[in-house]
């Protein structure tokens, strides 16, 4: 019940009591800054109830540079809700968006919108060199659990913020919802990446969780470059980059970057990482023949 059940409440139940905090009881914004860490901490126990790897529950040397991650990246999201009306008042922002309409239609057009930058982004990010150098810290993580989806380069975190969040500051997005947003993009991004074995059915036509996004993470050269919307899985059919393979288990041996196995694990060695020279340490190691079939999700 627990696998079949958790994605959709993880997700619809803590971003519902998000909007419903924020939106009808006209709590402070502030108040998510609470309910993240209840999210964490829901992410680590359904972990530990029902792994999809019991192995990727053990640390990997990659606690401490993944809890800063975390840190730094929330702390930076914050800032950017912040800075949210001094935009306002430097930027050109006409008044197009739709203020008059229900909290939680604007809270669903404004994660549309920005899946739809964000997906973009990352998915350049995958054919950009330079852009690469930065998305590629991600990657390297040697295992995938809720905190893997905080783990980013804060320079990459800040394009894929840009690229899915600015357009919509300009068109009058109010703060409340982009805090929401910015909380509901945590959300999802501890259920792509969450080592929960979770039965998401039919609902994998739409939504990007996790039985999805583990072959976005795949070692194998180009085989991850797969799976890269962040809300909806829709958006890689759009692009031809839609794969699922119900009866393929990943393991250790599948996640990281193949020709970059030994990638730093210290924090601040890979915040310097992208702006060193480093060459491959290893041959891309070859794909599984049962990953080399596409069947769409």
């Amino acid at each position: 019940m627990l696998r079949i059940l958790y994605a959709p409440l993880f997700c619809f139940g803590l971003i519902g009591l998000a909007t419903w905090l924020v939106g009808y009881r006209q709590l402070s914004p502030l108040w998510l800054l609470a309910l993240l860490p209840v999210a964490i901490l829901l992410s680590l126990l359904a972990e530990r109830l029902a792994p999809y790897q019991p192995s990727w529950n053990r640390p990997h040397g990659d606690g401490p540079s993944d809890l800063l991650h975390a840190l730094v990246n929330e702390a930076l999201n914050l800032a950017s809700l912040a800075a949210i009306p001094l935009l306002a008042g430097l930027l050109p922002t006409p008044a197009l968006w739709p203020l008059h309409w229900p909290l939680w239609l604007q809270l669903l057009l404004a994660i549309a919108a920005a899946d739809l930058g964000i997906t973009l982004m990352h998915w350049l990010s995958h054919r950009s060199a330079l852009l690469w150098r930065l998305h590629a810290v991600h990657h390297s993580a040697p295992r995938l659990y809720g905190f893997n989806g905080l783990m980013k380069h804060p320079l990459h975190q800040l394009l894929e913020a840009s690229a899915g969040v600015l357009p919509l500051v300009l068109l009058g997005l109010p703060q409340d919802i982009a805090a929401l947003l910015a909380f509901a993009i945590a959300v999802q991004l501890l259920l792509q990446h969450g080592n929960v074995d979770m039965r998401i059915g039919a609902l994998r036509h739409l939504f990007a969780w996790a039985p999805l996004h583990r072959f976005h993470h795949l070692r194998y050269g180009r085989a991850g470059d797969v799976n890269f919307a962040l809300f909806f899985s829709f958006w890689d059919r759009l692009l031809g980059t839609a794969f699922y393979r119900a009866d393929y288990r990943l393991g250790d041996q599948d996640v990281g970057i193949g020709d970059r196995p030994n990638y730093p694990r210290d924090y601040l060695a890979q915040l310097l990482e992208p702006f060193r020279a480093s060459a491959p340490s290893a041959v891309t190691p070859q794909t599984p023949a049962a990953l080399r079939s596409i069947q769409q999700p």
